[in-house]
C-alpha cells in the first residue's frame, strides 16, 4: 500500500469570527513557578494565538502547560519552567472570542466520518490490525529517513530473545531515534547479555536458573563497578541487545527512574523532573511515537505529546502515536487522560516486536 501523510488545513482566519476576534491577552507571571490567574492551559492539538492582529501557531506544544509570548512566538512551558515576568497568554475559552483558537480538525479526513451507530468501533481483543500493521510498516519507513521515531518500552522486551533480536535489527535499520524507558528495561536487557537471563530467567527457554534471582543485580552492580554503562559494554565485551545497539548506533536513550528501582543503573535519572525534562527534549520534534507494553511511562509521554508538529521549513504535519498493549484497559484508558490521538493495537508486544522487524525485512 502507499502511504501519505494526512493533510493539514489551518483555520479560516478570513472566517467573520477569527477576522473579528480580539488580541489575546496577555498578563505576567507573579514569581517564578507561577501563572497568573486566567491562565491559558493547552491541548493536544494545534492552538493559536491572536498577538497583534497576527495568529501565531505554538509550534512546540504540550497538554497542561501554558503559552508564552517569547521573541515574537509563543512557546509553551511547564508551570515549574515559568519566570517572574513571562508574558502568560490568559483566557478559557477556545473559540477565538478572547485571541485564542483551538483547531481540532486540522486532520479531519472524509474517511474518518463513522456511522452514528455502528459495531466494534473501539480497541479489543477481538480487533482486526491487520490494517494498522501495514499503515505502520509504511508509516516506519516514511519517518525513517523524513522525521523522528521515538520508542517508550517496558521491560517485557528484555525477557524474550526474539523480541531482544528484532528490535535490535529495527535499531540497525535505522527505524529508532529515541528510546524512553526505565532501569528495569535497561537492567534486564544487559543482564540477558551478560548472563543469558532476565530475573534470572532463561531468555530464550524461561527456564529458571541456579540463583538466578542474583542475576540482575550482579549486573547492576558490574555495570556500576565500571562507572557507565558503556564502559560496562566494552569491559564485558558485550556484543548484543537493545541497549548495546542504541550505544553501538548512537541512538539515544533515556532512563527514568523509580522509587521501585534496584540500583540503579547509572544514567537513570533519580529526580523525576530531570527525567521529564530529558524526555520532552526527545519527544519535542518526535513525528511518530510508540508506547509499548509500560502504562505509566505511556500516560507521561502521552500527557506531552501533541497531535501535530511544525516541521523546519515550517509545514505542519500529524504525529502518529501508538499505544501497544496486551491489556484493553491500557490501551483505551490513554484518551482517558486526554491523548485522544492515540492509536491502540491489543496484542503481546514481544509478538508485536517480531511482527515489525520481520514486516519491514530488517
Amino acid at each position: 500500500m502507499s502511504f501519505s501523510l494526512s493533510k493539514y488545513t489551518e483555520p479560516d482566519f478570513n472566517s467573520e469570527k477569527l477576522k473579528n476576534a480580539p488580541c489575546a491577552r496577555l498578563l505576567e507571571s507573579p514569581q517564578d513557578g507561577v501563572a497568573p490567574e486566567g491562565y491559558h492551559a493547552m491541548s493536544i492539538f494545534p492552538e493559536y494565538f491572536n498577538i497583534d492582529g497576527k495568529w501565531l501557531l505554538a509550534e512546540e506544544s504540550r497538554m497542561d502547560c501554558v503559552p508564552v509570548y517569547e521573541n515574537e512566538r509563543i512557546v509553551v512551558r511547564e508551570f515549574r519552567h515559568l519566570k517572574k515576568g513571562d508574558r502568560v497568554v490568559c483566557g478559557r475559552t477556545e473559540n477565538g472570542e478572547e485571541g485564542i483558537y483551538l483547531h481540532a480538525t486540522g486532520f479531519f479526513e472524509a474517511e474518518d466520518e463513522r456511522e452514528q451507530f455502528a459495531f466494534r468501533q473501539g480497541h479489543s481483543r477481538e480487533t482486526s490490525f491487520s490494517r494498522d500493521y501495514d499503515e505502520l510498516y509504511e508509516l516506519l519507513k516514511h519517518d525513517r529517513d523524513n522525521g523522528k521515531i521515538v520508542w517508550v518500552m517496558g521491560p517485557a522486551f528484555s525477557f524474550d530473545h526474539d523480541a531482544r533480536n528484532a528490535f535490535s535489527r529495527l535499531i540497525a535499520g535505522g527505524y529508532v531515534h529515541a528510546v524512553l524507558a526505565g532501569n528495569a528495561l535497561a537492567t534486564h536487557d544487559l543482564e540477558g547479555a551478560y548472563l543469558g537471563t532476565a530475573l534470572g530467567q532463561n531468555i530464550y527457554t524461561q527456564k529458571n536458573q541456579p540463583n538466578g534471582h542474583y542475576n540482575h543485580l550482579d549486573t547492576i552492580n558490574r555495570v556500576r563497578l565500571c562507572g557507565s554503562i558503556k564502559s560496562f559494554i566494552e569491559s564485558e565485551k558485550i556484543d548484543n541487545g537493545i541497549i548495546y545497539s542504541c550505544e553501538k548506533y548512537g541512538v539515544p536513550y533515556v532512563l527514568a527512574g523509580s522509587i521501585r528501582d534496584d540500583g540503579p543503573l547509572p544514567r537513570v535519572f533519580a529526580d523525576v523532573y530531570n527525567a521529564q525534562d530529558a524526555m520532552r527534549e526527545q519527544i519535542k520534534d518526535a513525528t511518530t511515537v510508540i508506547c509499548m507494553a509500560t502504562m505509566l511511562h505511556t500516560i507521561a509521554v502521552g500527557n506531552m505529546t501533541p497531535s501535530y508538529r511544525v516541521m523546519p521549513d515550517g509545514t505542519v504535519r500529524k504525529l502518529y502515536f501508538y499505544c501497544v498493549d496486551i491489556s484493553e484497559f491500557m490501551v483505551n484508558k490513554l484518551t482517558d487522560r486526554g491523548s485522544l490521538s492515540s492509536r491502540g493495537i491489543v496484542t503481546n508486544v514481544q509478538d508485536f516486536i517480531v511482527n515489525i522487524a520481520n514486516g519491514l525485512k530488517v
